[in-house]
């Protein structure tokens, strides 16, 4: 776990490498960044400054910005017009935040009060100050980037304050937009932000303004959602979002979700609510409720759109969201009886040059093919064997593609014996070998291939 280091003692530890032991300003500076970095120091948001008059001169402008910005929040005493004045001192801290030194600007706001100082904002706020909310909000989003800094926004009562603000102005998209934002970004990493959140119904919340149609197309939404539904934080051993994904299910999000990508989610959208249904569809009960309420129809549809429009970002997000479904056993013969097979090969014929769609198909075929021979037999018939062999000729150095296809190969010819020559014929053998040795993540998979091919010396 790294140290913590306040910024009075990394100026002290420069002073002193220049007062004691005689180094010019650049090498004292430098020789404390080192020696701090290599005791395992947090210097994040620490600004690495020589300690003197020109260095005053000199405040970092996120400093420059959040001084002004408490000294006119105290000031004002939360009157409604002098906050509307605070926008631009907000909107030039989140522009400071989104630069190109972005990262590390964030840091320096997280470490000198800017999480605290923005949630105060929001909280002191009205809700018919929507212009001063949504730019406090998404300034807060733009600072929400580690654990140290999603703490503090929940240790400010963050989470309280953000859900207020999206329960009171629900009728404004901008206003969920950036809310929404908030609650992604301050949940993301962070397994107890996201208790907080569903301790305060967010998921009731969510379906409420995912049933106003007209609010549909607001992305963050969606993001929320997966952030929400997934694992991330590395401090917890046993995560609680499977629980909250059946939550989620049971007051009928799923069935939300598939009715939005039916009707309402704008292209730009469709990636990331592909995204949330997944996060959703966490057992066979929820994967079969999602297909029963026409969600394979609906990507299937959506895949056949993508491969027309060249669009391999809702092509890739689709398929996935498909592999996912297709565990369930239900779910892969309605899939093959929708010409999922052939509509998918398809979509590979459009994207030939494209590793990422290509793997994304062989994933979802080494689903369909998964203890089913008879599934096995026909995607043989299609020409999935072929495709095996050509995504292993044509992307050698993408192991991640050599990997599937390998995978891919294993389902096609393990309970299919039939299958064995002819990819054997074809030259799988020499194929899987070549990936085997090139890539170290493809052995295990390699070796399973050329075991499941039949041939003996498999490990060689």
């Amino acid at each position: 776990m790294a140290i913590a280091i306040s910024q009075e003692a990394f100026d002290a530890m420069v002073r002193e490498n220049m007062e004691d032991l005689g180094m010019d300003a650049d090498e004292a500076l430098a020789d404390a960044v080192e020696a701090l970095t290599l005791q395992g120091a947090d210097l994040s948001g620490i600004i690495k400054r020589v300690p003197g008059e020109a260095a005053a001169a000199e405040v970092s402008p996120v400093v420059r910005v959040l001084d002004e910005l408490k000294a006119s929040h105290s000031a004002s005493g939360g009157s409604g017009q002098d906050l509307d004045g605070l926008v631009p001192l907000i909107d030039e801290l989140r522009g400071l935040c989104c630069s190109g030194e972005g990262s590390e600007n964030a840091a320096i706001a997280v470490r000198n009060g800017g999480v605290e100082a923005l949630v105060a904002l929001c909280g002191s706020a009205r809700v018919a100050q929507e212009r001063l909310l949504v730019s406090a909000l998404k300034a807060l989003s733009s600072v929400l980037r580690d654990v140290g800094s999603t703490e503090k926004f929940r240790q400010s009562e963050g989470p309280k304050i953000v859900m207020d603000i999206l329960r009171g102005g629900s009728e404004s998209s901008d206003l969920l937009y950036a809310g929404f934002s908030v609650v992604a970004a301050g949940s993301a990493g962070n397994e107890v932000v996201k208790e907080s959140f569903m301790d305060l119904k967010v998921d009731e919340l969510i379906l409420h303004v995912m049933r106003e149609k007209s609010k549909t197309n607001v992305q963050s939404l969606y993001d929320a959602i997966r952030v929400l539904l997934t694992p991330d934080d590395n401090r917890v051993v046993a995560s609680q979002v499977y629980g909250y994904s059946r939550r989620f299910a049971e007051i009928g999000m799923a069935e939300v979700l598939v009715s939005a990508l039916r009707e309402q989610v704008a292209p730009s959208s469709l990636p990331s609510a592909c995204a949330a249904l997944k996060s959703i569809a966490v057992n066979d009960e929820i994967c079969r409720s999602i297909s029963e309420n026409g969600g394979i129809d609906v990507l299937l549809q959506c895949i056949d759109e993508a491969g027309q429009q060249k669009n391999k970002v809702i092509a890739r997000s689709c398929c996935s969201l498909l592999s996912k479904l297709a565990a369930s056993d239900a779910n892969k013969s309605a899939i093959i009886q929708r010409g999922g097979f052939d509509r998918l090969l398809k979509l590979t014929s459009r994207f030939s040059e494209d590793p990422s769609i290509i793997q994304e198909v062989m994933s979802m075929v080494t689903v369909l093919t998964l203890r089913s021979p008879e599934n096995a037999a026909r995607a043989m018939e299609v020409g999935y064997g072929t495709l095996a062999i050509q995504a292993l000729q044509r992307f050698p150095s993408s192991g991640q593609t050599q990997k599937q296809a390998c995978l891919m190969i294993r389902n096609l010819v393990v309970r299919n014996p039939e299958n064995r020559t002819i990819l054997l014929n074809d030259g799988a053998e020499k194929l899987i070998r070549k990936a085997k040795v090139m890539h170290g993540g493809c052995k295990d998979a390699a070796s399973s291939a050329l075991r499941d091919l039949g041939l003996d010396n498999y490990n060689a």
